[in-house]
């Protein structure tokens, strides 16, 4: 899965401004609302960081500049992590700068081509083709992140990274979705087990809504936020698991009509608000806060929920479900990756390098999880005995084998268009399969014209 793309150094903020996303893993991404936590290791080689080394840089001083977007959780960690790999380098300096998540692309847009900037960043992988066909990014040092490497000890998600066969970022953690349900609200139901197919999903939905004399929600059985999670889970969720595909193999042709299983997937996912009136958007500001106050009984969310879920409702009795099944079994995974900049060259590479393999170890990864909450991207790490038999991390774990993370050419235009189009059905009275054929329509113009800008450069 492969693509010819053609670099050029600059670009402009217009056209970068499609990239800036509005949320999370609430889209692909994350935001202040959208955050958290995502056989046994055989040896300890395994489960370390990809193992071909960087030369070191020697006793020459060198300092590279690490960016990433303000979010509380990951600035304090990488803080802390900072200072370990400065004691273990004495010789490399590491400048942490952060940004408000909405400054974040433009900062990019306007210093990297200047030669400005981070030498390592951190960005969310559904950037990456407009990030690479930019020139932002050079890809990984092979000598450092042996593909071979990679696709050995990663999780297939990973390949999202892959562009022009090779990679050009790298993941310390990953996430995907799994059933968020409330363990109160299923016994005052008499529910007694987490729904596992797509029909059982639907019954318990049903039975834990709850309506007000007025038929206003009291509690939706089903959080509905197409523009959250939901539009991943259709695209690597549900769609295959009805027996659809999601893109051609050269990641050109969005594959969702070209069988019954497309529409099928869309016309189940509409009908949680059409048909069945579990749910409805925005009913309690979003779906995290509607989950977190106790007034959705389950929530499709992410890993990275687990740490927010923690602090900001310490007191909410819930647990975790692997996404229910169809046909076939599939997840919606995401990551946030680092990655290094075009201009980053000598001392200043081979120390980024470094600070790479270093952010993508073992050690490293068990304290994501354990400050962050998103899942290790390394199987040997994530499977641990530790992790697949905690009661919250576990179901995420189980599901990585089955996971898929989209390959976006422009996440927040995919993502809107998608939610305009369960708006059409929702609020409209489109029907579903005219609204569905139109999204498939103007999603293909989005690759199409995205392709043919590629091929131009």
């Amino acid at each position: 899965m492969t693509k010819k793309t053609l670099h050029s150094k600059t670009i402009s903020i217009a056209s970068l401004s499609l990239l800036i996303l509005l949320a999370a893993c609430g889209s692909g991404g994350d935001n202040k609302k959208n955050e958290g936590a995502d056989q046994n290791q055989s040896s300890e080689s395994k489960a370390s960081p990809v193992s071909a080394s960087v030369p070191d840089s020697g006793k020459e001083k060198v300092t590279i500049e690490y960016w990433q977007y303000e979010y509380p959780a990951k600035v304090q960690l990488v803080t802390e992590l900072i200072k370990q790999f400065e004691a273990e380098n004495p010789n490399i300096t590491v400048k942490q700068t952060n940004f408000p998540y909405d400054q974040y692309n433009e900062k990019v847009a306007t210093l990297v081509p200047a030669g400005k900037g981070p030498d390592v960043i951190n960005l969310y992988y559904g950037w990456l083709p407009k990030y690479v066909s930019s020139g932002f990014l050079q890809s990984l040092p092979e000598s450092a992140f042996p593909a071979s490497d990679i696709e050995r000890d990663y999780y297939p998600l990973v390949g999202a990274a892959k562009i022009d066969g090779k990679y050009w970022a790298i993941p310390t953690a990953v996430r995907t979705l799994a059933l968020f349900y409330n363990k109160d609200l299923f016994t005052k139901a008499n529910v007694e087990q987490p729904p596992a197919t797509w029909q059982e999903l639907v019954d318990t939905a049903v039975k834990l809504t709850e309506k007000d004399s007025k038929n206003q929600f009291v509690v939706e059985g089903l959080a509905f936020e197409p523009g959250a999670q939901l539009h991943h889970w259709y695209r690597d969720g549900l769609l295959p698991q009805a027996g659809g595909e999601d893109l051609s193999d050269d990641r050109r042709k969005i594959l969702w009509a070209d069988s019954p299983a497309g529409l099928e997937a869309f016309q189940y996912l509409v009908d949680f608000a059409v048909k069945y009136k579990v749910g409805t958007p925005g009913v309690f500001t979003d779906d995290a806060a509607a989950f977190k106050t106790g007034h959705a009984a389950i929530n499709i969310d992410g890993s990275f929920r687990l740490g927010s879920l923690k602090s900001d409702a310490p007191d909410l009795k819930y647990g975790i479900a692997p996404l229910p099944s169809y046909k076939n079994k599939s997840v919606p995974s995401s990551f946030w990756a680092n990655a290094i900049t075009s201009n980053v060259s000598g001392a200043k590479l081979e120390a980024s390098a470094k600070f790479l393999q270093f952010l993508t170890s073992k050690e490293v990864q068990e304290q994501w999880v354990e400050k962050v909450g998103e899942l290790p991207a390394q199987k040997a790490v994530a499977t641990q005995d530790k992790y697949l038999n905690d009661e919250k991390l576990g179901p995420f774990i189980s599901q990585l084998d089955n996971s898929k993370a989209h390959f976006f050419i422009d996440e927040t235009g995919e993502r809107t268009l998608f939610v305009d189009a369960v708006n059409e059905v929702l609020l409209n009275g489109v029907p579903a399969e005219k609204a569905f054929q139109s999204l498939v329509s103007k999603t293909q113009k989005l690759y199409d014209d995205y392709w043919a800008k590629a091929g131009s450069k």
